[in-house]
């Protein structure tokens, strides 16, 4: 099992919220932090289910 960093912010609009360590742009949106936050993990789940373990960034290439 994957752990998955996933970063929430607060903006005028409401919250977005986006994971770290994932290839490609996925992100959730809501009114509340719990809506940005359900948006995506959905939208993880999906990314995941469609791209599998290339979905994720090779951690040797991730520089911090």
């Amino acid at each position: 099992m994957e752990h998955i960093k996933i970063i929430v912010e607060k903006n005028i609009e409401g919250y977005v919220a986006y994971p770290l360590g994932l290839k490609g742009t996925i992100v959730g949106e809501g009114d509340t932090y719990e809506e940005a936050l359900a948006d995506v993990k959905s939208a993880i789940q999906f990314h995941i289910e469609s791209f599998g373990k290339d979905a994720f960034i090779d951690e040797g290439l991730y520089l911090l």
